[in-house]
């Protein structure tokens, strides 16, 4: 009974991360057309997509090494960027923690935005689920997307400029954030946080190697914790 049931849940994930296929077969492929009008060859751009395995990070990092941003600053906004996932890995743990070294290592591999989304709204839905019916569900989540990433950045690092720009690949990326962003917005801390870090984004657009995104990004979880605090301690 209990493989049947981690079965089904691995069904359940790979259903539920089906969708992102949509967005994330034209984000890999945009990638890999960035990476080779960078000067990067197809190996280096599946490299980069495989070992990396961040879309945002790996934008922000390609587009700063074309502006010719020195590294140090290249390094530290890639990892700003990824910052996101140190408190998905956080807000996993209770879940997944108690799982298996070689699995939580496979996990958070896994870990980003997509897979996250998925599996923190059905691990808050379903909180009798088994630690190995979490893992199942979470690894069903990146099933479909994991080989289609890496299978459009190798197809966009191929085709590079025959792709079209009627295509309009570049619609993948804010669709991508939209989609996930706003079903999370479920207290009014995330709210304070999203609202925040847009308007002090917006105010340091002009701040040299986009560390108006470091900026922005420190001042929105800021804001998000402290508003969690003041409203817990309003409700105690």
């Amino acid at each position: 009974m209990a493989d049947t049931t981690s079965k089904s849940y691995f069904w359940k994930g790979f259903r539920d991360g089906t969708p992102f296929i949509f967005v994330a077969i034209p984000f890999g492929t945009l990638f890999g057309v960035f990476s080779t009008e960078a000067g990067l060859n197809v190996v280096q751009t599946l490299a980069f997509s495989a070992t990396v395995f961040a879309g945002a990070a790996q934008f922000t990092a390609l587009q700063l090494l074309q502006d010719n941003t020195p590294t140090a600053i290249v390094l530290a906004s890639a990892l700003a960027v990824n910052l996101r996932v140190a408190m998905y890995s956080a807000s996993l743990t209770p879940y997944l923690g108690a799982a298996p070294l070689w699995q939580r290592a496979c996990a958070a591999y896994l870990t980003v935005d997509q897979t996250y989304a998925c599996s923190i709204m059905r691990f808050e839905k379903e909180p009798d689920m088994t630690i190995p019916q979490r893992m199942v569900y979470f690894f069903g989540t990146a099933t479909p997307l994991t080989p289609l990433w890496l299978l459009a950045t190798y197809l966009g690092a191929v085709l590079g400029t025959q792709i079209p720009e009627s295509w309009a690949l570049d619609f993948a990326l804010p669709i991508t954030f939209l989609a996930m962003i706003g079903p999370m917005m479920r207290t009014l801390a995330h709210v304070i946080a999203a609202l925040v870090a847009i308007v002090v984004a917006l105010l340091t657009v002009a701040v040299p190697f986009n560390l108006g995104l470091l900026i922005a990004g420190t001042a929105g979880m800021i804001a998000g914790a402290q508003a969690e605090l003041f409203l817990e301690r309003r409700k105690s």
